[in-house]
């Protein structure tokens, strides 16, 4: 089973700087516990459809790589 406990790493900018506001590392870590329960009900669906597991774990891997933001322009 996973870890539910999984920690969350420290939270960089590009500049490599801490993000070290409180309230700012809480929403991140708390987003994160959403994703994971979520991204593991996804591939739990998935195991009980039959659907590889291999294949679960690269359609996840193809979706967090086609992310891109709007707000931060290269």
């Amino acid at each position: 089973m996973a870890n539910k406990n999984l920690k969350w790493p420290i939270w960089i900018r590009d500049d490599k700087s801490i993000v070290s506001c409180t309230e700012k590392v809480k929403v991140m870590n708390e987003n994160f516990d959403e994703l994971k329960q979520m991204t593991q009900d996804a591939f739990d669906d998935g195991i009980l459809m039959e659907v590889s597991d291999e294949q679960m774990k690269k359609a996840l891997f193809t979706l967090i790589e086609s992310l891109d933001s709007p707000i931060k322009k290269k």
